[in-house]
């Protein structure tokens, strides 16, 4: 199985990542990437950039390195109605848009209906095309309702390869992530691969992720990272 996309990743200017948009697109071109997704933290995670980054796309160009870039952003969901911040008005000129919860962000009460109205509040929201990374058990959610849910409203939702490192600090992925996917291979959801990459070493490389699709024994026509085309066919605002 070829993944050809990467839709999630970080350059420096997210405050906690080490290298340069063109170093990511350098390294996407090396990983035989197609297409790479640079989608920053949204302005409330702290030391991120601020809302007029998002504004100034138009003078990125969206080849650089023999590669496709997409500009887009990982909002962070703030509470149980699904708010997330960046406005509508900038939302709809982003070429990809992810939905997160982060601790530093989220100012709810973390328990599992709020957690999972937050959680359906985001897909509802039609600008909205990847969750990010549901895979913390720190973040408790019924993922039964979630995959429904993303069926429903035809949102993807993102196996996170950062996230099943066993050296990070999120708890329980690797349990989570196989729940998960067992239930969209059930429901027939798609779903979507992203490194979370913090650095340009680690742009397009999938292997923890790669391992768990093949203990779930996950269908590949469900998969839409094996294809720009079909990727680009599940992105609202492309």
């Amino acid at each position: 199985m070829k993944f050809v996309t990467d839709t999630h990743a970080h350059t420096i200017v997210s405050g906690h990542a080490y290298s340069t948009m063109k170093e990511m697109a350098q390294a996407a071109k090396e990983a035989g990437l197609e297409v790479l997704a640079l989608t920053e933290h949204a302005p409330t995670m702290p030391g991120t950039c601020g809302m007029f980054y998002f504004q100034n796309f138009s003078v990125v160009p969206r080849q650089m390195c023999g590669v496709e870039l997409m500009l887009g952003a990982e909002l962070n969901i703030l509470d149980e109605k699904g708010t997330v911040d960046l406005p509508e008005s900038t939302i709809r000129n982003l070429d990809i848009v992810i939905a997160s919860i982060h601790g530093p962000c989220y100012q709810t009460e973390n328990t599992l209906e709020h957690n999972m109205q937050a959680y359906i509040n985001a897909m509802k929201n039609p600008l909205i095309d990847i969750i990010g990374h549901p895979d913390d058990g720190r973040i408790p959610i019924d993922y039964e309702v979630l995959v429904k849910t993303a069926k429903e409203t035809k949102t993807l939702l993102e196996v996170n390869n950062s996230s099943l490192n066993p050296k990070g600090f999120r708890q329980n992925t690797h349990e989570n992530v196989c729940q998960m996917l067992k239930l969209c291979k059930q429901y027939e959801v798609p779903i979507v691969l992203g490194s979370d990459s913090h650095i340009d070493s680690a742009v397009g490389k999938f292997p923890l992720a790669e391992a768990v699709i093949r203990e779930t024994e996950f269908p590949e026509e469900l998969i839409v990272s094996t294809s720009a085309a079909k990727l680009k066919s599940f992105l609202r605002q492309y």
